[in-house]
């Protein structure tokens, strides 16, 4: 049975750029085609066992012939599986889908146009231009750049196009903006007339460069600005100076590493996200239901004398979760827990017991197990009876600490955490290449697998890769595990919360800028 393609935009790069319909297929996708303009967080809503091919091109290479992409698609296809071509943009603005698309359709293929968010519109507007306005430009044009002169003449004639319209967008057009400026100063456009360069727009490296016909070319050379990038030409650059809003963001113009569990993880994205930075999930921990009839047996032991339990002390939002999960299982009581009182560390965990109807004790100050001890005190009293609930990899502090004050402990190991995450060869790229500017760390679990597996895909000793990345870690537990790692945190926050994780990141990132 032969299969289908879905020649799918991917928008400019920002991955939530992508259409419902574009990221749907990806879904569903057996085998995906991409190039390097499309973001590589879009290759993680891949099924399992999906297949990824990269056919990008590089200025000075190409890593698959467009006569050998489109065959390879036709040849996928033919086999049975469903294919998604993820290229950057919009397919069909100089996407060459004519090309796959018609050779599709020569051996019987189905396939769908799936269009994207151009960056000939979106890299301007997140630069700050529109490429339309009302006083300065009613219409637009979009060119290609990059061709070489004599083709350039050949596909483009400058008389007409050079004030044909309002704004004129160059794709692809970096290296022969001379050219360009040339020929449309020749033709009749301003020397003065306002232009722009945005290079890898929507993206943490976007940089814009902004000049006159005039001038804009010895700019380009005096910056060594490179492609990838979108020309603008026209009035409506001036906009960039009241318009321009991703680049005054918090957090623009950093790339953040989330190690957290996936299941965990959208608060810290969402937050990166909203303030401008772009988040790059890299889940290191799973937390999962203990197996084997001993464990189980140990938790049920535990869970069933809720009504002889003093306290329950909860250390995380996971120990919530996974406690709630075994009563479920157990068919247990809450009411049970009617005569014990509720501590929690941290504001995430008593929120978790307070959705599930538990008020916790008074916070203490310091949002860590010794933090809980000083605030309790003289509440806590020798032949007293706790309930620990927690994570297989929870300090043993907190315990002993009760103990040492005469209480009954139970302890119930009531999830456990596992390494998890793929190989991951794009996060390893831009590692070596200087792309990733913090790791955040939310528990001394994720320090320990990151580094893991960092090793298990091939780094003897990622430290040395590490030393110029921002390490960021939400409390002083985890900052310990990290330097006895052999990392150097530079980011703690003074409250050991997601929220103060995300706003020590914003510091930091105001300081990069003043400097």
């Amino acid at each position: 049975m032969t299969g289908k393609v879905y020649l799918v935009g991917a928008g400019p790069g920002d991955a939530k750029l992508i259409t419902v319909k574009g990221l749907e297929c990806i879904q569903k996708a057996d085998v995906l085609v991409y190039d390097r303009l499309a973001s590589p967080r879009l290759l993680k809503w891949m099924k399992p066992g999906g297949e990824k091919i990269y056919v990008g091109k590089l200025p000075d290479r190409h890593t698959m012939k467009q006569e050998e992409i489109n065959q390879l698609l036709a040849d996928l296809a033919l086999q049975g599986k469903t294919v998604v071509r993820l290229k950057g943009g919009d397919p069909t603005i100089f996407g060459r889908v004519g090309e796959e698309a018609e050779l599709l359709r020569k051996h019987g293929i189905h396939y769908e146009i799936v269009p994207g968010i151009t960056s000939a519109i979106s890299v301007p507007a997140y630069a700050g231009i529109p490429v339309t306005h009302r006083d300065h430009a009613s219409s637009v044009s979009i060119i290609t750049g990059h061709e070489s002169p004599d083709k350039l003449d050949q596909s483009i004639d400058w008389a007409k196009l050079t004030n044909a319209t309002g704004t004129l967008v160059f794709l692809m057009g970096v290296a022969k903006i001379g050219y360009i400026s040339g020929q449309l100063i020749k033709h009749g456009r301003s020397p003065e007339t306002p232009v722009a360069l945005v290079r890898w727009g929507t993206r943490a490296e976007q940089e814009t460069i902004t000049g006159t016909l005039a001038d804009i070319e010895a700019k380009v050379l005096a910056a060594d600005f490179q492609p990838p990038a979108v020309i603008v030409v026209g009035d409506v650059v001036l906009q960039r100076q009241t318009l321009m809003w991703a680049e005054a963001l918090p957090l623009f113009g950093k790339r953040i590493v989330v190690t957290r569990a996936r299941s965990q993880a959208s608060e810290l994205v969402d937050a990166i996200e909203e303030l401008g930075g772009e988040p790059y999930e890299f889940p290191v921990i799973e937390t999962i239901m203990p197996e084997g009839a001993e464990k189980k047996a140990k938790i049920a032991a535990a869970l069933g004398a809720l009504e002889s339990y003093d306290w329950v002390f909860f250390t995380s939002a996971n120990g919530v979760e996974f406690f709630f999960r075994h009563l479920a299982e157990l068919g247990a009581d809450i009411r049970g827990l009617h005569r014990a009182r509720i501590a929690a560390v941290g504001p995430a965990t008593a929120a978790a017991l307070a959705q599930r109807g538990l008020l916790s004790e008074e916070l203490p100050a310091r949002f860590q197990a010794e933090g809980l001890i000083e605030k309790l005190g003289a509440a806590l009293l020798p032949g007293q009876s706790v309930l620990l609930p927690r994570g297989d990899l929870a300090r043993e502090w907190l315990a002993d600490k009760l103990r040492e004050l005469g209480l009954q402990v139970t302890e119930a190991d009531t999830y456990e955490t596992v390494v998890t995450g793929e190989d991951d060869d794009e996060l390893m790229k831009l590692l070596e290449e200087g792309r990733i500017h913090a790791v955040t760390f939310t528990s001394s679990s994720t320090v320990h697998n990151f580094l893991h597996i960092l090793k298990r895909m091939g780094l003897v000793d990622p430290l040395p890769l590490l030393a110029k990345v921002k390490i960021a870690c939400i409390g002083p537990v985890t900052e310990q595990t990290a330097v006895a790692a052999g990392l150097t945190p530079g980011l703690l926050p003074d409250e050991a919360t997601i929220a103060g994780l995300v706003q020590e990141l914003c510091r930091w990132n105001e300081g990069t800028r003043l400097r």
